[in-house]
């Protein structure tokens, strides 16, 4: 049966709520790309070696465990802004300076305060991750959540053309100083949107004190429907994108072996599969107005397993270039677009409002984790087996989940308020 907010065309969802995730999607983007792209090019540029330059790496700890400091955010306010838009004001200002700043040190003579920056832009970066999503889950009703998760997740990937592609340009012909300047300043729409934004209204009573803030979000989310759907909920986030994300850990490596060169693979990556995760996450938004975000959940997911089945196929096939662009095509698509769209909508909707920032944090970094940890076993796996049946049970380690989908979003089940 179609409800109302189903029979609503999809323009109509497009209102100031909508415009301000869009925008704070953005700011929430930025930084982590900065750190990927940009300071990478900076420190290679300088001379660090190759050995240097992974230990970098260490900087996505902070997006990893940043439940443990969400409590924080769900039990304090700062200034007169709000418990949420204070928040996420401090961190945007605190984001613009540190982002600009780090550009002014030498990296030969003052590596170790370059190091130092890295982490407070992660900590700032991973702490305004923690109040824009708890903010978007709060002040988006429940018919527009689909919509919303859609519109952070192309608002993050669009933000990473600032460092990687404008910023890269302006550092051949300006100094790295004013490149780290200009690219902190995007900074600021999302500063501005956050002074001009709504404080999103507040469901019951918060926690009295940090003791509540921690431990009544957990208890609540145990007590809610039982220990053992927890359980499950928290084993489906974990899998629902392990295939993929397995799937794509060494793809590079994956093209090079079957004999594609840097060129055609950095061609196909960024004239398809870069805009075709774009129209995923679009495309997904607005179907899941139609679907609903149980519906979704099983559509997505299943398009996402079939992508899988194209790196198979090019295994066996080999160095076709336009089956190179199919393949990257499709699965950011399917993966990045719908899948993400639809896994973060889950999120956002199995969050109590009165502890969205613990809560979600808890659900984004489990969702961290195969891309964190498991994906250290893909070589081993590769080794043993060979690409094409790799790619066949990373296709098989797509289902488990969805195994868990009339336990936790019933096909018929319409009713889908939190």
């Amino acid at each position: 049966m179609t409800t109302p907010e189903q029979k609503k065309s999809w323009i109509s969802y497009l209102n100031g709520r909508t415009i301000s995730i869009l925008f704070l999607g953005f700011s929430s983007g930025l930084p982590l790309y900065t750190l990927i792209y940009l300071m990478q090019a900076w420190l290679a540029t300088a001379g660090l070696d190759v050995k240097a330059l992974g230990l970098f790496g260490l900087m996505t700890f902070p997006y990893t465990f940043k439940f443990l400091w969400a409590p924080l955010m769900d039990r304090y306010s700062i200034g007169t802004l709000g418990r949420r838009r204070g928040w996420m004001a401090v961190t945007q200002i605190g984001l613009f300076l540190v982002i600009g700043g780090v550009g002014m040190f030498d990296p030969k003579q003052e590596l170790t305060l370059i190091v130092l920056a890295v982490g407070v832009i992660a900590f700032l970066s991973a702490s305004q991750d923690v109040v824009i999503d708890a903010y978007r889950r709060e002040i988006l009703a429940e018919e527009e959540q689909g919509l919303g998760a859609a519109i952070i997740v192309n608002a993050y990937k669009a933000a990473s053309l600032i460092p990687s592609a404008l910023g890269l340009v302006l550092a051949d012909t300006m100094s790295w100083q004013s490149v780290f300047w200009i690219v902190a300043a995007f900074m600021l729409p999302g500063f501005i949107c956050t002074l001009l934004a709504k404080e999103p209204a507040v469901y019951g009573a918060p926690p009295k004190n940090l003791q509540e803030a921690i431990v009544l979000p957990f208890r609540e989310f145990i007590v809610r429907d039982g220990l053992k759907q927890a359980i499950i909920i928290i084993m489906f986030v974990l899998l629902y994108k392990i295939g993929d994300t397995m799937a794509t850990a060494l793809s590079t490596k994956f093209f090079l072996d079957i004999g594609f060169t840097t060129k055609q693979i950095g061609l196909a990556a960024n004239a398809t599969g870069w805009w075709a995760s774009l129209a995923g996450g679009a495309v997904g938004g607005i179907w899941m107005i139609k679907l609903g975000i149980n519906r979704a959940l099983w559509v997505f997911g299943v398009l996402q397993a079939l992508a899988i089945l194209g790196f198979a196929w090019l295994a066996e096939v080999g160095p076709d270039p336009f089956l190179l662009s199919a393949v990257f095509g499709f699965e950011a698509f399917a993966s990045l677009g719908l899948g993400s769209a639809a896994l973060v909508a889950f999120m956002s909707r199995a969050t109590d409002p009165r502890y969205t920032a613990t809560q979600y944090a808890l659900f984004s970094s489990l969702a961290a984790v195969p891309r964190t940890f498991i994906n250290a076993s893909v070589g081993y796996i590769v080794a043993e087996t060979g690409w094409f049946w790799f790619f066949m049970v990373c296709f098989m380690l797509a289902f488990p989940a969805m195994l868990m989908l009339p336990k936790i979003a019933p096909w018929n089940k319409r009713d889908e308020k939190a």
